[in-house]
């Protein structure tokens, strides 16, 4: 992963990041999606790498130009996205990568209201009386010694995810709250009458932007500017100092990372273990819908082998699925919907074959293989992957 290139993206402007939901009728209200799909950013870095270079964007779209790295819009070049999170940029300009819980963690507050993280453990449970539709042999279930609802809106700092990749419970003080990072800013908007090119009476609706924080700069150290963490590859040189992003083309200021390194798990361990949890770092385009490629049923158990890794799958817990679509500005038309499997879907495997080169080389090509590739997808960040230790008894 040493190729791997990281940018701190720093918005100067609110952002209109706009979901896959329609709006525009009276009364509506169009929310925003944070962060965005991997493909939204995706986009916007190749289009500025295709500017700096003083590519013909129109030539471009009809396929008659092939760049070195980013290649034509059907066939994608040596560009990918590898990686895309909120993040956090502090006054001595270290920045800090901040994820979403994987959906095995459960955040809730004990008996003195601090905040508390648990796990979902997979076990067997009793055949006699249950009935369900699960598949896998072990169900992944939450164990507590008192009840408690759960807390939403909570994003793990990298002290949190290094914690949680080496199989440990992150602490709830390595946790940041979504109020701390960016707010809702409504904006009201009208409907223009196709024909007559003026407002239509009646057609007012609402826009979310998202206004990200300026967290306490001015409180020296403690301060922090939220922003997004954007890693790539097969591209020599960073992209220019701005990027247009999103549905209004709203501005982010591009900073070069030279020194980030993202965290990684100990894949040795993992590999002695011989067993390890696979965690999807951005949503899955599959074509088994929650079911990752290189997993087969044979003779009653679930066989993954992809990239030199062999292991069995024995438990899954994936939320329900999420359609993704964009717009496709070279054919100026919608991107299809895709089914897919949402970021922070956790599968449990054991009987794990490899080495930890082995481990390492399936987490930087994510899940993708000869007999399922879609380039274009795959250029645009989807079926990212992390690996981590099984979670240890505590």
């Amino acid at each position: 992963m040493s190729s791997v290139r990281y940018c701190f993206l720093e918005p100067v402007d609110v952002l209109f990041l706009r979901g896959n939901k329609g709006y525009g009728d009276p009364g509506c209200y169009g929310d925003s999606h944070v962060p965005p799909w991997p493909s939204v950013i995706a986009g916007a870095l190749r289009t500025r790498v295709l500017v700096d270079d003083g590519v013909d964007l129109a030539a471009f779209a009809q396929g008659r130009i092939t760049h070195p790295t980013i290649g034509t819009p059907d066939q994608p070049g040596s560009f990918r996205l590898l990686a895309f999170h909120l993040a956090r940029r502090f006054p001595d300009c270290r920045v800090e990568a901040l994820v979403a819980p994987p959906a095995d963690l459960v955040i809730t507050r004990d008996e003195k209201s601090m905040l508390a993280v648990g796990a979902l453990r997979p076990v067997r449970l009793p055949e006699a009386g249950l009935l369900d539709s699960y598949q896998l042999p072990l169900h992944p279930v939450l164990v507590q010694k008192r009840r408690a609802k759960p807390e939403a809106g909570y994003w793990l700092t990298e002290a949190a995810l290094q914690a949680y990749l080496a199989g440990r419970l992150p602490s709830g003080k390595d946790l940041v709250h979504t109020a701390q990072l960016w707010q809702p800013d409504p904006r009201v908007g009208v409907g223009l009458d196709p024909h007559k090119r003026s407002a239509w009476e009646g057609r007012l609706f609402t826009a979310e932007a998202v206004a990200m924080t300026l967290g306490k700069w001015q409180g020296g150290a403690n301060g922090f500017q939220a922003g997004f963490l954007v890693g790539f590859a097969g591209c020599e040189k960073a992209p220019g100092r701005m990027l247009r992003v999103g549905g209004d083309g709203r501005a982010m200021v591009v900073h070069d990372l030279a020194q980030y390194s993202f965290p990684e798990p100990d894949y040795e361990a993992i590999a002695r273990a011989r067993r390890c949890r696979m965690i999807l770092a951005t949503p899955g385009v599959f074509a088994d819908g929650w079911l990752p490629p290189g997993v087969e049923q044979s003779d009653g158990q679930w066989r993954f082998e992809l990239n030199g890794v062999r292991a069995r799958l024995v438990a899954a817990c994936v939320p329900r699925a999420e359609w993704i679509s964009g717009w496709d500005v070279a054919r100026e038309r919608p991107k299809p919907a895709l089914r897919v499997a949402p970021a922070g879907s956790v599968y449990w495997f054991d009987e794990l074959e490899a080495r930890a080169d082995d481990l390492r080389a399936l987490a930087g090509a994510g899940l993708w293989s000869e007999f399922y590739l879609d380039p274009v997808r795959r250029a645009e960040g989807f079926n990212r992957i992390w690996l981590a230790e099984w979670m240890k008894q505590e």
